[in-house]
């Protein structure tokens, strides 16, 4: 009996969670990953924007430093980190729109 009040437990969970998503798409609340990607693209380009090296580097050093205290290999996540400098370095807005927020109704007016 126990696996069957989990299986009922784990449904209402998920779909817990679905409503709470939902509830986010539709008052447009960004989510935690949203506003990490944002704020790491910005702090990088910015540096690579104002020269500012060194200052990259102590934080490139820190963000692979905890990184690593997480259990991440060390020279993978020098890789990963290195690839999204590159990536953002030109300061171009490298994610894609999010069409459903900009027209909740499905009506996508700039296609």
């Amino acid at each position: 009996m126990p696996a069957k009040s989990e299986e009922i437990r784990n449904r209402k969970q998920r779909e817990r969670q679905q409503k709470l998503r939902d509830a986010d798409r539709k008052a447009k609340r960004p989510g935690r990953d949203d506003v990490a990607r944002t704020a790491l693209f910005m702090s990088i380009s910015s540096m690579v924007a104002k020269g500012s090296h060194d200052a990259l580097e102590s934080f490139r050093s820190l963000v692979i430093e905890m990184l690593v205290r997480q259990g991440f290999d060390e020279r993978a996540s020098r890789t990963v980190f290195d690839e999204l400098v590159e990536k953002y370095a030109d300061g171009d807005w490298p994610f894609r729109r999010k069409p459903h927020l900009l027209y909740p109704e499905g009506a996508d007016e700039g296609d």
